[in-house]
């Protein structure tokens, strides 16, 4: 944040709260998210948005999977793979 921005802070809450009320209909909600926590802001987010849309179950093929191929002589390449790391 510049210096500017950080001396005109309720300028833009005012401004803000004004396109909130002018602009927020039944048909497109704003919806605000505490970030003080950018992770839990971003979890809280994707949470919201997929509670929102409406799922119906759909119909769907059994899949049968083909016999996996042969190795025939393939080895792990030497290679520094970067892998995410799984923490769920």
């Amino acid at each position: 944040m510049d210096l500017k921005s950080y001396s005109r802070w309720y300028d833009y809450s005012r401004a803000r709260d004004e396109m909130f009320a002018a602009t927020d209909t039944k048909c497109a909600p704003w919806h605000v998210a505490g970030s003080d926590d950018k992770r839990r802001a971003r979890l809280n987010i994707i949470t919201h948005l997929l509670g929102s849309i409406q799922y119906k179950k759909m119909p769907r093929e059994k899949v049968t999977l083909p016999k996996r191929q042969k190795g025939d002589g393939y080895r792990e390449p030497d290679y520094p793979f970067k892998f995410i790391t799984e923490k769920y």
